[in-house]
């Protein structure tokens, strides 16, 4: 018996948990794939039109987990004529150089036909089902029935046996939801229709910084001045472009830094440690995982324990005293001198050994999130979450000299607004009003760039799951307690005992950060791929056993 297979949507995040499900080699199965989009491959991270040629990835091709061949791999296997295309030459390809968005996305494309290839080699019947729409997802007895509404043609339902959702991001397609007021900053093809003028964008990590460079592009150029540095260059009648950004503490992200790949092991912070801690059900866990992280800085670098005196510090202290150099310099004069510091550790292969033990430690610590108290979540997301976010979503080196070079043309500034900040988008003026006390400040455009955020069951696209029990919010102590995303699994399973459990799997980036609060882009849909792909494959080869072993699974 054929068992069949649908993903929802068919982006990176698609690409990695079928690269590992092939790699299972399950018994021959029907695999349908769903794109809202016209071709399948890129996502909407690494999409044209949605983001500019002048956007860079953040990550290195080094740390991108490699498919049917490695993105260097891919590169020099390109055409010159190609390669021009992608204003990239063949001498600059290097395994720790950040290319450009929509280079990853010709990349991710060209490896899905790959993997399709693959699967039809392996007898997997494969149907691709682009300008289609999945609409509504229902679970029945029968399989789960997908509602799917092409973009030409009337609306249909198909059933499948197993189904993945890997919608991605969250973004609306029209982002200026009213006049001057920006919901997001993509497609960048609707921001670079801004006029210039006064903008704000609220947020100053790599998504601003899109925001950012995408308005830059579009009112100027950057180039490269004699002695090699980046300059801004406004184009005509643009005087009264400006740019403001928004920020809690009035920081911009640091340039990307030197470490090893693949990470070295943890000694102390380890996951084997972690999940004894976890086991012991004990209600200090944030308490006693932190003494494990300190632990692991001081092992890894005692000057900066020393330093810092971190044997005494607890998490409130650690975390303000992380921030608390940099709260003290303007932000452009440490971005300046940070960036100096981090090109020449690269030219050395010089690893900074504090920032590198945070770096590792992010994802092994993650696991204790579903078992923290929604007071104690809280504190972990206001305090230790922030270090690990600022020591992992670093940015190219050439993001940072964006911004210094559209600093030093007059053209951005950055502003700490703390939180008792309001921004006020339903006055009679178009944009939105910045409110701090007494100050009031207009901004004729606003833009919302603070990155995707975690959401609940009431923004889940497919209500018949809604309606039906089987997606809904973790529970919480409270209407004011802290948002934690559905309830799944560690097998990313929906947690309810209305769906059988292999039939419906969630991969939807957004309605899993309360679980999975570093949940991050490429190396993320590779780990969690990995987990859902080996779930899936051990489902076909159930359902494809005699006596139907599958249709004997209990409900959950």
């Amino acid at each position: 018996m054929t068992c069949s297979v649908a993903f929802v949507g068919a982006g990176p995040t698609t690409i990695y948990t079928l690269h590992s499900l092939l790699t299972e080699r399950p018994a021959p199965f029907e695999l349908t794939l769903f794109e809202k989009q016209p071709s399948i491959g890129r996502g909407t991270p690494y999409r044209p039109g949605w983001n500019d040629p002048a956007m860079l990835s953040n990550i290195a091709s080094i740390e991108i987990p490699p498919l049917a061949e490695t993105m260097v791999e891919w590169l020099h296997g390109q055409s010159d004529e190609r390669l021009a295309k992608l204003h990239i030459g063949r001498e600059d390809i290097d395994d720790r150089t950040f290319y450009p968005r929509l280079v990853l996305g010709e990349y991710f494309a060209d490896q899905m036909q790959a993997l399709l290839e693959e699967a039809a080699r392996q007898g997997i019947v494969v149907t691709v089902r682009t300008r289609c729409e999945v609409t509504d997802a229902v679970s029945s007895p029968e399989g789960m029935i997908l509602h799917v509404q092409p973009q030409k043609g009337e609306a249909f339902e198909a059933r499948f046996d197993h189904v993945v959702l890997a919608t991605g991001h969250q973004w609306p397609e029209h982002p200026e939801v009213s006049p001057g007021y920006f919901a997001s900053p993509w497609p960048a093809s609707e921001i670079e229709k801004i006029a210039a003028t006064r903008v704000g964008i609220r947020g100053s990590s790599l998504t601003a910084i899109d925001a950012a460079v995408a308005l830059a592009v579009a009112h100027g150029d950057f180039v490269e001045t004699e002695d090699g540095d980046l300059a801004y260059m406004a184009g005509p009648d643009t005087g009264s472009f400006q740019m403001t950004m928004l920020s809690r503490k009035g920081l911009l992200p640091e340039a990307d830094f030197y470490f090893p790949i693949p990470y070295e092991p943890l000694a102390v912070c380890t996951s084997e440690a972690i999940e004894r801690l976890i086991a012991s059900q004990d209600p200090s866990l944030l308490d006693r995982t932190f003494e494990l992280f300190k632990r692991e800085l001081a092992e890894a670098d005692p000057a900066y324990a020393k330093q810092t005196g971190l044997a005494s510090l607890s998490i409130e202290d650690f975390c303000e005293g992380y921030f608390s150099q940099r709260l003290g310099s303007d932000p452009f004069v440490w971005a300046r001198d940070n960036l100096a510091e981090a090109q020449r550790n690269y030219e050395k292969g010089h690893v900074v050994a504090w920032r590198y033990a945070i770096l590792r430690m992010h994802e092994v610590i993650e696991s204790i999130v579903p078992y923290l108290s929604d007071e104690e979540f809280g504190r972990f997301s206001r305090h230790l979450k922030t270090v690990f976010v600022d020591d992992y979503a670093t940015v190219p080196h050439e993001s940072i000299q964006r911004m210094l070079a559209l600093h030093s043309a007059g053209k951005l500034e950055v502003i700490a607004v703390g939180e008792d900040y309001t921004v006020d988008t339903h006055s009679p003026q178009d944009g939105a009003i910045l409110k701090q006390g007494a100050s009031e400040t207009h901004f004729p455009v606003f833009i919302e760039a603070t990155g995707q955020r975690a959401l609940a069951a009431k923004d889940f696209p497919f209500p018949s799951l809604r309606d039906q029990g089987i997606v809904r919010d973790v529970s919480t102590a409270g209407e004011n307690a802290p948002a934690r995303g559905i309830a799944i699994d560690d097998q990313f399973h929906l947690v309810s005992a209305e769906v059988p459990i292999d039939q419906l799997f969630c991969l939807s980036l957004p309605f899993i950060m309360g679980r999975h609060p570093f949940v991050q882009g490429i190396t993320s849909s590779h780990e969690l791929g990995r987990i859902v792909a080996h779930e899936l494959a051990a489902a076909i080869d159930r359902h494809c056993a005699p006596n139907d072993a599958a249709g004997e699974l209990t409900a959950r």
